[in-house]
């Protein structure tokens, strides 16, 4: 998801004997959520929860927010700063994942995390918004025989254009107000602050839509976003 998860994804790579590596990379500058040390640990996981952008303190999250791939993750934790700043009772568990395989059974691969390992992250009954690189089915197919199946893959749908970057997670509903819209959606969020949430991100899509129209770029709080809150 960043420049030292790529770091030492890397040097792994190099060291590795007798099986093909596959790396994709960004070419533009990225946000940087680890330190090296952290960085390491993480991609020696394959996949671990963010307790620094998680708000279920260690305890059941209402809704667990998951994300493969650089963009993906930065559109994933934008929404979940949209959600801290809007819903702050919501119980929000954030997990990153650098390899795919740690969600197979590990009767199914050598990666693969136990039921049990895979239930205490994912947990076996809440939502899970999950925002990947690639096409969402292949995350449904890697995950096919876990408990939980109150899954929603947002991915790559075959859409898009010379337009901007943003725009593209936008045709393809993998952008930080569809993500949002999906975790008030799936989680059953039907109070008065949820649904005016809802309508706030319907409303921001109009306004994405409209800006880059007549400016040819994206809005400047997309463009120039972070992350509004402290580490650990």
């Amino acid at each position: 998801p960043d420049a030292n998860c790529l770091l030492s994804v890397f040097d792994h790579c190099i060291k590795s004997r007798n099986y093909v590596n596959v790396m994709v990379a960004s070419k533009h500058p990225r946000p940087q959520w680890l330190t090296m040390d952290q960085a390491v640990e993480h991609c020696t996981k394959g996949l671990d929860v963010w307790s620094w952008a998680s708000t279920d303190n260690g305890g059941e999250p209402d809704v667990v927010m998951a994300a493969a791939g650089d963009i993906p993750t930065l559109d994933m934790m934008a929404a979940v700063s949209i959600l801290r700043e809007n819903l702050p009772a919501l119980k929000i568990r954030v997990v990153n994942v650098v390899d795919l395989m740690r969600l197979q059974p590990d009767s199914e691969h050598p990666h693969g995390l136990s039921d049990i390992e895979y239930n205490e992250i994912f947990t076996t009954n809440k939502p899970i918004i999950f925002a990947f690189h690639g096409y969402p089915w292949l995350i449904h197919r890697l995950v096919y025989r876990r408990a939980n199946q109150r899954l929603h893959v947002r991915g790559y749908k075959e859409e898009g254009t010379i337009t901007t970057a943003f725009d593209m997670t936008v045709k393809n509903e993998l952008d930080r107000f569809h993500l949002v819209m999906d975790a008030i959606e799936r989680a059953h969020l039907s109070d008065d602050a949820a649904q005016k949430l809802y309508e706030d991100m319907q409303k921001k899509l109009i306004e994405h839509n409209n800006y880059i129209v007549e400016h040819g770029e994206d809005m400047d709080e997309v463009r120039n976003w972070t992350w509004p809150f402290g580490r650990q």
